[in-house]
Formats: C-alpha cells, structure tokens, sequence
C-alpha cells in the first residue's frame, strides 16, 4: 500500500492564515497555500522511502493513502485530566482547562486528544494553529485531494528522544526536538535553553548528553545531514543520521490524528473502513495474511488430496465389482454397470434353476397374506407383472388400508391404494430397510 506523506511547516501558522475580512479582488488563503509548493515523501510500501520530492497540491503524486504531517514547531503540548463530560461538550471543557495555558486564543486554536484517550484519564492533548489545518485542508480540496489522516511530526513518548534538524525556512538555524515521557518541545540549538533541557533538572528529568554513564535513562539522539555536524559539536559524539523524509514517515505510521471535533472528517463510517482496508494491506498485517493465505492453500490441496484419495477408493471398488462380475459370470463381456448386471444375471440363473425370486408372484402373494388384516374377504382379482401386484380387494378402511401399508414397509414392499385395489410394488433392497 503506497503512502504520500505531505509536510506542513510550522512557518504557515506565522502568517498565512485567513484574515478576517480579504480585500476585494485578492485571492483566499487557501488560494495562495493552493499556488505554493510542498515537501512530500512517497512510499511504495508505507514501510520505505521510494521518492521525495516537492510540487503544488494539484502536482502531488498518486497513492492510496494520503497523510499530512506537521510540523514539530507548530505543536504546544499539555497533559491534563480529561473533563467528565459529553463528548459534544468536551471541545468547550477543554478550552475551559487550558484558557491559562494556551498562547493563541482558543478561538483560534486546534485542540487534539491522543489515541485512546478517555474522560477522567490524564491524557496529552495537542495544540495548534486552527489556520494551519483549516488552509492546509481546503488546499488540498480544493485540488482535488483528500487527507486520510493529519498527524504530528514529533510527539511525547515513553523513552527520551531527542532529534536534530535544519529545515530550510529556518534559514540554517539548527534545532533540537525533544520528547519524552513529560512532554515535547522544539527549542532552537543556540542558547541555554536546549543545554538546560538537556543536561539539567528542567521539568522532563535529568538526561545525560549523548547517552553518558550514571543512572539516568538513556537518550535516543538523531539529526538530518544538514543538522549532523552542529548536533556532533554540540554532543561531542556522533549521531545517527535520520534524513527529513525517513523521519516523516516514522511519523506517518503513528496513530494519531489531529482532525478532531469540528475539523473531524465526514464520512467517517466509510473512511474508517477505508483505513481498516488500508491498514491490513500494509507492511504490519503482511505476516497475518501471508498466514492466511498459507492456510487457505492447504485447505485447498488438503481437499485436493482428500478428493483424490476418495476417487481412488471408488475406482478400487469399482474394479473389485467389475472382477466379481467377470469370475461369477464369465459370459458378460462388457462391464456397463456391474452391480445391475450382476443383478439381472442372477436373476436368470435362479429362473432357470426354476427358484422364485424376490420380485415374482409368490414372493408377492407370500407377502400380501402375510400382511392380509384378519376378517377381510380375498381378493376379487389379481394382475401381476414382474415387481408389481395389483389385488381387487373392495371397499377397505383407511384404518385397513393403513395396516396393511405398515406391514408389508419391512418386507420391501410399497403399497398404493385407490378405486378398491392395492397396488404392490417391489422396492429396491437399498429402501427395504430405510
């Protein structure tokens, strides 16, 4: 499953945003943000970088899912417990809790919970430039394109991570995110304020400067190439390196999505469906249906084998009643349908030996006195032909009737009556006994 990965710089949260009121002939902002160019990743995979490149929002390349990322920078983030209250009700109790700690107004702020979060939990809840995504989306609309999700760039985490970057709106000021357990923050490299993050007791702990000894929890260090060298001075340690585009995907495959509450997206049912489907042709759910698809090919050969191993014991039998034929009948020349021929052969030997047999008047006159009810006069008439009887017997009762039907069932015989006769007829052995 393709995934196009498409970076929103903390830069349009500055001063691109909607104005109130646009000047008569000037263009929207989603106008302007819909002429400008992008940085985007593509993944073949969802699991590696394929392409990169950067191009207009109607230039975007095709793929089966399409995520925004944004920027680190333009993220604050708060750990709060989360109101008691409906879930139409929660936007305005959060902007109740955080009124004290947000920097913008929060009219024009975007609030997001993380995933799984629930009422009366401490939960991080992300803060953003409403403008950001309301210009960002209808960009994107506007050319045609549907985000499927809108995550952040950077995050807090259960380990210390610390990520160094140069983004080129930055104009070459290298900077540092930092993430952890208490938080996230991007601070520019310059000054004390990265070094007293790091270093010292500033709120998230005390980490040690590129993984040093002692008891304090090691730090996940990363840096672009343009950031590597200013990030190994600042360290006094290599780095590994993580180029923009790897970073954004890392990005892309976490479950966060920062459309919620009025920005959510419409459809959800369908779009849901769409990232359950989605999300089971990626690279996480490969293991599930190559098993899967294991397990239906030996089902399949398994029922191969099963079938082939039944039309071979039917064609064993099939050759055991054409030999049985053969060797008790030695004049049959061509074997048709054994067990029927083995039938009609039997029945001219025993003819000729002068033998009644099952299906010949006394075999049905046996059977029809036995079965005879008490009382009854004998039968006017009889016709017979081979397996069949027809007795003129008057008028019987249904109770009479009845009990001569049951009587004769076990000895293989069918008993039909209508108009004053009873027709007898020889059922087949296999039905005699059902």
């Amino acid at each position: 499953m393709s995934v196009l990965i498409v970076l929103i710089p903390a830069q349009r949260a500055a001063g691109a945003g909607p104005s109130p009121a646009a000047e008569p002939g000037s263009q929207t902002p989603a106008a302007v943000v819909l002429q400008e160019e992008w940085d985007w990743v593509l993944s073949a995979d969802g699991a590696a970088v394929s392409a990169r490149g950067r191009g207009r929002a109607a230039t975007l390349p095709a793929a089966d899912s399409l995520v925004l990322v944004v920027d680190a920078a333009a993220l604050a983030w708060h750990r709060i417990e989360l109101p008691r209250v409906a879930a139409t009700r929660l936007r305005a109790a959060l902007e109740g809790v955080l009124e004290e700690a947000l920097l913008e107004e929060p009219a024009q702020t975007h609030l997001a919970l993380e995933p799984g979060a629930m009422p009366g939990q401490r939960a991080w809840v992300a803060a953003l430039r409403r403008d950001l995504l309301t210009v960002a989306l209808a960009a994107l609309e506007a050319a045609g394109r549907d985000p499927d999700r809108v995550v952040p760039a950077w995050m807090p985490g259960p380990g210390r991570q610390g990520h160094f970057s140069a983004p080129e709106r930055a104009e070459g000021q290298v900077r540092l995110a930092w993430s952890g357990p208490d938080g996230a923050v991007v601070l520019p490299l310059r000054g004390a304020g990265a070094r007293a993050l790091v270093g010292g007791d500033s709120g998230f702990g005390t980490a040690a400067a590129a993984g040093a000894g002692g008891n304090a929890q090691p730090v996940g260090w990363s840096a672009t190439p343009a950031a590597a060298a200013a990030a190994e001075r600042w360290l006094g340690a290599p780095v590994p390196l993580v180029d923009e585009a790897e970073f954004a995907l890392r990005a892309a495959v976490s479950g966060w999505e920062l459309r919620q509450f009025d920005l959510a997206p419409r459809r959800r049912g369908w779009r849901r469906a769409a990232a359950w489907w989605r999300a089971w042709r990626g690279p996480v759910w490969r293991p599930v249906r190559v098993g899967l698809a294991c397990l239906v090919a030996v089902q399949v050969l398994g029922l191969n084998a099963w079938a082939w191993q039944q039309q071979r014991v039917i064609a064993e039998r099939q050759q055991a009643q054409q030999a049985l034929l053969k060797s008790a009948h030695p004049q049959v020349r061509a074997v048709l349908d054994a067990p029927l021929q083995m039938q009609r052969e039997t029945a001219t030997l025993r003819a000729r030996a002068g033998q009644a047999g099952e299906a010949d008047l006394e075999a049905a006159l046996a059977a029809a006195a036995q079965a005879w009810p008490p009382g009854v006069a004998p039968a006017q008439s009889l016709r017979f032909e081979p397996g069949r009887l027809v007795l003129a017997v008057g008028a019987w009762t249904e109770a009479q009737q009845r009990d001569f039907r049951e009587r004769l069932r076990p000895m293989g015989w069918a008993v039909d009556g209508a108009a004053g006769r009873l027709t007898l007829t020889r059922a087949p052995v296999s039905r005699a006994g059902s």
